[in-house]
């Protein structure tokens, strides 16, 4: 390609989704990416409604899968069952310690 660049999608500092320009501090997602950031909620079901909050949630959410990704193609790539990788991912997440004790 000579001096055009390719469009690429991110999420920005708020946790909104759009293109991202040089420059930006966007984070490259995709449509799976993008599909899996939810509306965050209290434990009491309200809407979470702090902005950066929502940044830092929304993040994590694209970095997590982003190096799911990558160790998913590093492990076919190497010759591993992809079924079994995307098991041993799912398991890890099930198996993720609770941060807290209950507030109540």
């Amino acid at each position: 390609m000579t001096g055009q660049r390719e469009a690429r999608w991110g999420i920005d500092r708020l946790g909104k989704r759009g293109p991202i320009e040089s420059g930006e501090t966007m984070r490259q997602s995709n449509d799976v990416a993008e599909d899996l950031i939810p509306t965050w909620l209290t434990p009491e079901g309200e809407k979470v409604s702090c902005v950066e909050k929502i940044k830092v949630l929304n993040e994590n959410l694209v970095e997590i899968r982003e190096m799911c990704q990558e160790a998913l193609e590093d492990a076919v790539l190497m010759g591993c069952d992809e079924a079994q990788v995307r098991q041993v991912l799912a398991r890890m997440v099930e198996l993720l310690d609770k941060p807290f004790e209950d507030r109540t």
